[in-house]
């Protein structure tokens, strides 16, 4: 996904990111650390970079978006800590380095990723610019809800108990819509809000995060198969060895291109309201299809 526009938001966030956080030297030293070590340096910042971009497509400045795009990289961080866990999936990799745990230690690994849920929201808070504040209250009720038991944790609650057992399409779709989903639709809502966007654009946004999101995660279970590690960053076959209900597993590996297929068409159809203004968000879409990690 080496898309102009998206090189430029990323290299943004990844400063801002540097800024907002605690610095390593600050005490107690090793959380902060382990902090900056999950979120600095890494990562395609996808979710980040479509804050930003929403904001401007609704009309807004994407600076005023900053501070809700590091937030919610923050929050992503934090769930990619505790995902790879030994009680979670006890993954060994992450972005082409060690996972967190394996560098400070199960105890640590859990605190950051503590600690990084709770800074998101307090950089939320803590950094809002003039004459938003109703706009990023309305943006941070919606990252609350897209990461709560109604969405990223519900869906991994589902993903854990859904492993070895075979499920219909309509029941991994959940999973995926809460699981994934939800935080990539609240990063476009979030965007929305804070540019100040009309109700029809803030539903555009809506139904192309939806389709995005599930696209997104069709196209990981895909690469979970037949990805190159090196580019991947991690291992590949983990969800075939934890049984992982996945759509390759469910449908086939040819049927989950199509369907991942169907999702992007059906996010940039969304768009059409948006005329131009959706161009990069049309280009964004496109690019998950073809992406190698």
């Amino acid at each position: 996904m080496n898309l102009p526009e998206l090189q430029f938001y990323k290299e943004r966030i990844e400063e801002a990111l540097d800024s907002y956080l605690p610095s390593a030297s600050c005490t107690p030293e090793i959380i902060h650390e382990a902090m900056r070590y999950s979120v600095c340096g890494g990562g395609k910042r996808l979710r980040g970079a479509l804050v930003l971009i929403a904001c401007e497509v609704a009309g807004g400045r994407w600076q005023d978006a900053m501070p809700a795009a590091c937030a919610l990289e923050m929050i992503h961080a934090y769930s990619l800590i505790h995902d790879d866990l030994p009680c979670m999936d006890d993954d060994e990799l992450r972005r082409g380095k060690p996972t967190n745990h394996r560098v400070f230690g199960e105890a640590i690994a859990l605190l950051a990723g503590d600690a990084l849920l709770t800074q998101g929201i307090a950089t939320m808070l803590n950094y809002i610019p003039a004459g938003l504040e109703q706009a990023y209250h309305r943006a941070l009720q919606e990252l609350v809800a897209a990461s709560c038991t109604q969405g990223m944790i519900g869906g991994q609650v589902l993903d854990l108990a859904a492993e070895g057992k075979k499920l219909t399409l309509e029941e991994l779709n959940q999973i995926y819509r809460w699981k994934t989903g939800a935080l990539i639709r609240a990063a476009l809502r979030m965007g929305a809000l804070i540019g100040k966007g009309e109700p029809w654009v803030l539903e555009a946004l809506t139904l192309y995060g939806e389709a995005l999101g599930l696209a997104f995660q069709i196209t990981d279970d895909l690469l979970d198969l037949e990805a190159d590690p090196q580019l991947l960053g991690k291992m590949v076959g983990s969800d075939l060895r934890k049984q992982k209900a996945t759509y390759p597993g469910l449908v086939g590996i040819d049927e989950a291109h199509r369907l991942a297929a169907e999702e992007i068409n059906r996010a940039c159809a969304a768009l059409a309201p948006l005329a131009e203004n959706g161009k990069v968000l049309i280009e964004l879409a496109e690019a998950v299809l073809k992406r190698n990690y």
